[in-house]
């Protein structure tokens, strides 16, 4: 089930373009979402089609975000000025000098999965690609993030076709994708597999949101979450960018787990994503729902109904976590990991980063082991702290020199 093009942009009953929030977890799946020159700026709302016969709400978007590749267009209101701002204030104040955290400067009711992970590999470059999301999008029409999109592209097909689903507004483009989510519990419980499962609540008090890339029981019976990263080399990658992907699917664990423990209330959507519980839901989607056999008025009641069934479903809690990589060149497997979880190491992790976000403590790059990050960074010329550690360096070997 492909939710992770969600729509970036809609038309309301004027006609006029609205700035949305999206569910996207990019993770490996970005590709999916990147925007080709060719295309227009008209929104699409698709309904997955299964092979065989069964269907699920996809939104196709060919809009490139004015943000960032991560967030695309959820701060869209005041973000020029904010990154405007932030680029001046980065030189001239620490985050300890400013009254406002990361999380309010950036517009951020919600963090994804995907940004928390690129934090993990270099925060700087993070706070980079939100201060100039325009090198970011730029960087991400490169020939093998292509090859990428067009892998999972391929993976997508596999299981549904698309139907457009008309949508109005903010509460009609989250509510379609909750939608998904019932169809793929009911797929789940009948053991079949799924894609692009969204998962979302709060972890140590900040919302956050993720795509998952694949569910499916294995010949054990157990639950695998199984993430597909593509890559240009035909090998595995190194520990560093292993960590990466062990911590995203960790965090995709908390969080369907949550969802199937009934830990994640309607009131952590509403409040989080600042939705309108009232809002009658288009004609267009009330329809599908009632296709699939949801009978919603409001889309209070879809959360409500939501939440209630995947609560109270036969779903377990996943068993397995693991990351299967493939080669761009050949589209071939590469080999699948394993990944290890301990929660309170993860939790530990988590709130290290979001410490960053809360405005508690300033930005901080990668420690001198891992400068060999910053050789293929693309802020590398502009980073304060690559430029930092560069000086230092300088000073020691001219002491050692003396």
């Amino acid at each position: 089930m492909r939710n992770n093009a969600t729509s970036q942009y809609n038309m309301d009953a004027s006609g006029s373009q609205q700035l949305f929030d999206d569910w996207d977890d990019i993770s490996d799946s970005e590709f999916l979402n990147i925007p080709s020159e060719e295309q227009s700026i008209e929104p699409q709302c698709h309904l997955n089609s299964e092979s065989d016969g069964k269907h699920s709400v996809n939104f196709d978007s060919p809009c490139a975000s004015t943000s960032s590749v991560h967030n695309r267009n959820e701060e869209a209101l005041g973000q020029e000025t904010v990154n405007t701002l932030n680029v001046r204030g980065l030189k001239r104040k620490s985050l300890h000098e400013n009254s406002f955290s990361p999380m309010q400067r950036f517009f951020k009711r919600h963090l994804s999965v995907t940004l928390l992970c690129d934090q993990s590999w270099c925060e700087m470059k993070t706070v980079y690609s939100l201060l100039k999301p325009f090198i970011k999008r730029k960087d991400m029409q490169r020939a093998e993030v292509q090859i990428g999109k067009e892998i999972h592209l391929s993976r997508e097909r596999e299981i549904q076709d698309t139907v457009p689903v008309d949508i109005w507004t903010r509460e009609d483009a989250e509510a379609v994708k909750l939608l998904n989510m019932l169809h793929m519990i009911s797929l789940l419980e009948a053991g079949e597999r799924v894609r692009e499962f969204p998962v979302f609540g709060v972890l140590e008090g900040v919302f956050v949101k993720g795509v998952i890339d694949e569910l499916m029981y294995n010949q054990k019976g157990e639950l695998v979450l199984n993430e597909l990263k593509t890559r240009k080399q035909n090998s595995l990658p190194s520990f560093a960018q292993d960590k990466v992907n062990c911590l995203q699917v960790g965090l995709y664990k908390l969080l369907f787990d949550g969802l199937v423990r009934g830990e994640v209330k309607k009131d952590h959507v509403l409040n989080h994503l600042k939705l309108h519980s009232g809002q009658v839901l288009g004609a267009g989607v009330q329809a599908h729902a009632k296709s699939i056999g949801v009978l919603v008025t409001t889309f209070e009641e879809l959360v409500d109904a939501l939440l209630i069934t995947v609560s109270c479903s036969d779903l377990p809690c996943t068993d397995l976590l693991q990351i299967e990589y493939y080669h761009q060149g050949s589209s071939g497997p590469i080999g699948t990991r394993v990944a290890p979880f301990d929660e309170a190491q993860l939790r530990a992790e988590l709130q290290g980063h979001l410490a960053y976000w809360r405005g508690q403590r300033e930005p901080k790059g990668v420690d001198i082991e891992e400068a060999w990050k910053c050789k293929s960074c693309l802020y590398v010329q502009t980073c304060d702290w690559a430029k930092n550690r560069l000086h230092v360096s300088d000073q020691q070997a001219d002491h050692a020199s003396s």
